[in-house]
């Protein structure tokens, strides 16, 4: 477990937690906000290696898996709107799905007990272009089979999300990148956020993802699958995501029935420390989220009685920043040592670490 020296002053503390991103190496931003507001924010290292920018606490990082929270914001806005129901069927939605989908409704997909075969081990070995998330669709219209009968396990699954991004642009009449624009961007002042769509889109500040390879960086931004939105195709900075922190603090954005939804237990995962909400992780009172995908690192803790949230953004694809974010947590919250101390004993893998992103 990851610790600094008690005797320092916090932001010395967090400085040497985050020691690893300093200097010319790929960066990375943190965020520490109470109710929302930052008492601590501050970037670290290099946000495009080539180009010599500096990252800022404005930096763009691709969220990968953090994007799920988002996804599932948007499917709770249809709801509210009375465009749709989370126990509609998927075929609903997406009727082109095989007949071994009949029984799958959008909250198993929401909360990964869809059992859908994951798209990513389906990917024909003569693909080059990078996949959609229509791409996921057809894909999955050939599966008509599934791991599971719907609702009887849990599995994290990026197909799932994927498939609610189609969902969104479907009940919405408007594509899935326009929408969070208009309906959750837009109107929380996040300026720079956007589901990425190459050709598109520009993502501003932008930081760009590195592998380490033989003792030095190799620009590592993209995958056949970075094109997906659904599961993973969010850009931020720890900047705009604190007003997103805030707004998950009152009903400005979600109903209090909605945001109840997204945030309490719906299912226990395969980790016994971890239930899962809608595109939330829960952990004891933490909710969090974390990402990894080629070229970058990103998670969200947010501790919900104490109104305490920690932001981690890298543009690595190493190490895991789950310890990082409670030592980090663990500088301010007498309470977070309990979690931190859990997941130590339970060794790293507790983390319940998704499929990548």
């Amino acid at each position: 477990m990851l610790t600094a020296d008690s005797k320092l002053d916090p932001e010395s503390r967090i400085d040497a937690l985050m020691r690893p991103y300093q200097g010319a190496v790929p960066g990375a931003g943190v965020a520490v906000l109470r109710y929302g507001t930052p008492i601590f924010r501050r970037a670290y290292g290099v946000a495009d290696l080539e180009n010599r920018v500096a990252a800022t606490t404005s930096t763009n990082y691709r969220l990968a898996s953090m994007t799920k929270q988002f996804t599932a914001a948007a499917i709770l806005l249809l709801t509210q709107d009375g465009r749709l129901s989370v126990d509609d069927p998927v075929r609903r939605w997406l009727p082109t799905l095989p007949d071994a989908a009949d029984e799958i409704t959008i909250r198993h997909l929401l909360i990964h007990t869809s059992g859908l075969i994951d798209y990513e081990d389906v990917i024909p070995k003569e693909t080059t272009a990078q996949l959609a998330d229509a791409d996921v669709l057809r894909l999955l219209e050939a599966e008509n089979c599934g791991y599971f009968p719907p609702g009887t396990r849990y599995r994290y699954s990026n197909s799932g999300y994927s498939l609610l991004a189609l969902i969104v642009g479907k009940a919405s009449g408007k594509d899935f990148a326009s929408f969070l624009r208009e309906r959750i961007f837009r109107p929380l002042g996040m300026q720079n956020t956007l589901a990425f769509e190459a050709g598109i889109s520009i993502v501003a500040e932008r930081a760009f993802g590195y592998s380490a390879v033989t003792n030095s960086w190799t620009r590592n931004d993209q995958s056949l699958t970075s094109a997906t939105l659904g599961d993973g195709g969010i850009y931020s900075s720890i900047d705009d995501l604190a007003k997103w922190d805030a707004a998950l603090g009152d009903d400005r954005l979600l109903r209090p029935a909605s945001l109840r939804l997204a945030l309490q237990p719906a299912t226990p995962t395969d980790d016994p420390l971890i239930q899962y909400g809608f595109g939330w992780r829960i952990s004891g009172e933490t909710r969090w989220h974390s990402g990894e995908t080629t070229g970058f690192r990103s998670i969200i803790v947010r501790y919900l009685e104490q109104g305490f949230t920690v932001i981690v953004l890298t543009n690595r694809d190493r190490p895991d920043l789950y310890s990082t974010a409670l030592a980090i947590a663990n500088v301010f919250l007498p309470a977070a040592e309990a979690v931190a101390a859990a997941f130590s004993a339970a060794g790293p893998d507790s983390a319940a670490r998704p499929l990548p992103r």
